[in-house]
């Protein structure tokens, strides 16, 4: 690895925290507001599909039609999985009468389009941009990915598409952005990434994201990272410690890429952020 003094500093405590348990109690991350849309509805498996396609808003064919929008010529949909019920008699043991209730049989298919796919009549939606971007966000903009705000759905807070070449987030935690960000460099290291939740890729992006917090003075540190690291390296029976010095090569790669992009400059000034002085003083006070 070629990193820098202060990020292999960072790397190397944020790990030696981990080994030595000093982690602290867990801060809830705040998710963005729903927009007032039909898809609030929906259930949260279907929420999250939207929210995995890139929109905030999606709706079927006649919904759209509804508010004066139709699908644009050659877009694509996307589907959500709609309950299937019919009526079957049954017998209530306290009446002793015969009764009708709707029995579950199975889902289908229903086509929804996003409103970025739709033109017509003017939806307001309103623009969940945090007012200032987060660090490093001219990286991002660097490798042409494109950023966007999606309301919360209280459990995904963010996700990295290479198909698409978006950043999707739904909180202005900018941990949740440097962990998707680090899942971009990763995708670069590696030349492609495995989909799904791979535990490797987590822990990189993760650890990745753990350290770029404290080297831009992000605080507290709520232990959210060591957290995360640990159920996923569980789910693949391993131990959270030996799970991290596994991928830290990959790491270290990773913040080396994302660093020389954002440029020494640009780094050097993000350290003393705070207002807190030298960069190294700041380092010492956010880190365990």
């Amino acid at each position: 690895m070629r990193l820098t003094g202060r990020a292999q500093e960072a790397l190397d405590k944020i790990l030696k925290s981990f080994e030595t348990g000093q982690v602290p109690e867990a801060i809830a991350v705040t998710m963005l507001p729903r927009f007032d849309v039909p898809s609030n509805a929906w259930s949260l498996n279907n929420r999250l599909l939207m929210f995995f396609a890139g929109t905030a808003d999606a709706r079927g064919i006649r919904q759209w039609r509804d508010v004066g929008r139709w699908p644009k010529k050659g877009s694509k949909a996307s589907y959500i999985l709609v309950p299937m019920h019919i009526r079957k008699a049954a017998e209530d043991a306290e009446m002793g009468a015969e009764t009708e209730q709707q029995v579950l049989v199975g889902f289908r298919c229903c086509p929804v389009f996003a409103v970025e796919d739709t033109e017509g009549a003017p939806v307001a939606h309103a623009d969940l941009a945090p007012p200032h971007p987060p660090p490093l966000h001219q990286v991002a903009r660097a490798w042409g990915l494109d950023v966007t705000y999606l309301p919360g759905n209280g459990v995904c807070g963010g996700y990295y598409s290479p198909s698409r070449q978006q950043i999707g987030l739904c909180t202005h935690h900018e941990q949740v952005f440097f962990h998707e960000l680090a899942h971009a460099a990763h995708h670069r290291v590696k030349g492609a990434l495995s989909g799904g939740s791979d535990w490797r890729e987590e822990v990189v992006a993760e650890l990745a994201a753990a350290t770029l917090g404290h080297l831009y003075g992000r605080r507290p540190d709520d232990g959210g990272a060591y957290r995360y690291i640990r159920q996923h390296a569980e789910q693949a029976g391993r131990d959270a410690c030996r799970a991290c010095l596994s991928v830290v090569a990959d790491v270290g790669r990773c913040l080396e890429l994302i660093l020389d992009q954002a440029g020494a400059g640009e780094t050097e000034n993000a350290l003393c952020l705070t207002g807190h002085g030298e960069a190294a003083d700041v380092l010492e006070e956010v880190l365990p």
